[in-house]
């Protein structure tokens, strides 16, 4: 092939010959050195040797953006390179790569944690519903701010102060500094917000940025779990029979009517808290002494309506379409109960039971009649345990009010309430 000195003006002047896609013009100072010209005038320096007796070609850059003298120094490099049996064209990707790599973790390195959990809470989950997701927003809000309801300014969540870090900054150290301090206030939610945060982490060792400068075992070392706090129970978070006559005694006395008979319910029938809340009017059937529970599962279910629990809903105030109704909340029934059963409970000197221990404890409660799990379960909205259960046991309505109402009138017993429907 013929060779000529590259100089600006042959390379100005230099044009694709007719009838090709491109052609080469190839320079005599550096022998792997060529310009390659398009029919539409398009010029770029490249460079080609033979390595394992293949031709191979590397575009080094446009003739505009290259001078001929960093052009041929490059492409006396590419030849070194190929002389020594390597593949410039690898290198050259394995430096832009490196180059990429190294730009995304400078970027990576710049996220606040916070803004990679604001991301996070915004990606689909499932399996999340609306009060999980719900919960992780308060356990990260900053605080100090004008509450729907009360005058005092929100509280800041537990994870907040943790969010405030750069993302590769969250160490075991600082998730363990940060759990002890949390821990010393608040156990229980900051043992939950580290369950949330774990998670959390999980998630960021998978997404395409974050895992960069993640610590995927910031939230499982050592340090972290044995500060843990240690998770109560399934039967310390439930009330036992000797507990059932101080409890009665102090939300029988509640000023709000309705917060009284949405906790008793909550226990007597052993509902969730959330379904138990939209109960509406249109949902107690009196005269047939049943219920229809909007079921999470199956999408509702019907319970009996027992005798003293009836005669608690029939004396609440009919406000709106709801049983448990509150004039100043949006949805038009009653919300944040779990303050004034905290403090009910604390009253009478009773250690915290949750919304959902009451639940729990309609179930420990039913074993010392030794009701039939099903007939506890099919109460409850629970899935049955097992095929007999689930395929040949639907139990009518009025054989689930024959147990439901010998356990209400045992726990009334217990408790040493007195009612006119009840012994």
């Amino acid at each position: 092939m013929a060779r000529v000195n590259l100089t600006p003006s042959r390379i100005a002047d230099y044009r694709c010959e007719s009838g090709k896609t491109q052609s080469f013009l190839w320079d005599s100072k550096s022998r792997c050195l060529a310009l390659r010209v398009t029919p539409s005038g398009t010029k770029a320096f490249v460079c080609q040797a033979k390595l394992h007796g293949k031709d191979i070609r590397m575009t080094l850059g446009s003739s505009a953006d290259w001078t001929i003298l960093d052009a041929r120094e490059a492409a006396n490099r590419f030849k070194v390179t190929v002389d020594q049996g390597v593949d410039p064209r690898g290198v050259a990707a394995d430096a832009k790569v490196a180059s990429q790599t190294a730009d995304a973790e400078k970027e990576a390195r710049r996220v606040i944690a916070g803004t990679a959990w604001n991301e996070y809470l915004q990606a689909p989950h499932p399996k999340w519903g609306a009060t999980h997701r719900r919960d992780h927003y308060i356990a990260s809000q900053t605080g100090g701010e004008v509450p729907k309801r009360g005058k005092a300014l929100t509280k800041a969540g537990p994870l907040s102060s943790l969010l405030t870090y750069p993302l590769h900054e969250i160490t075991a150290d600082v998730v363990a500094a940060w759990l002890k301090k949390e821990s010393a206030s608040r156990p229980t939610t900051a043992g939950n917000s580290l369950r949330k945060f774990r998670a959390f982490v999980n998630w960021c060792a998978i997404h395409p940025t974050y895992k960069r400068v993640t610590q995927t075992d910031c939230a499982t070392a050592k340090s972290v779990t044995d500060g843990a706090p240690s998770k109560r129970t399934k039967d310390e978070d439930s009330l036992q029979k000797e507990q059932l006559r101080p409890w009665f005694k102090s939300i029988v006395g509640l000023e709000n009517s309705v917060f009284s008979v949405y906790f008793q319910g909550l226990l007597l029938t052993g509902a969730r808290r959330t379904e138990w809340q939209i109960l509406k009017w249109s949902d107690v059937d009196f005269a047939s002494k049943k219920m229809t529970i909007r079921d999470k599962v199956a999408g509702q279910r019907s319970i009996p309506l027992t005798p003293y629990l009836a005669s608690q809903l029939q004396a609440l105030p009919r406000r709106n379409s709801y049983v448990f109704s509150s004039p100043s909340s949006e949805g038009g029934y009653v919300i944040g109960v779990s303050k004034p059963h905290k403090e009910a409970l604390a009253k009478v000197g009773l250690p915290h039971v949750s919304l959902h221990g009451l639940r729990r404890s309609f179930s420990t409660l039913s074993e010392w009649l030794e009701m039939p799990v099903g007939v506890v379960a099919q109460i409850q909205g629970h899935k049955p345990s097992a095929i007999a259960e689930k395929h040949y046991k639907r139990r009518p309505i009025d054989l689930l009010r024959m147990h439901h109402e010998k356990l209400e009138s045992w726990i009334l017993a217990q408790a040493a309430v007195a009612h006119e429907c009840g012994e």
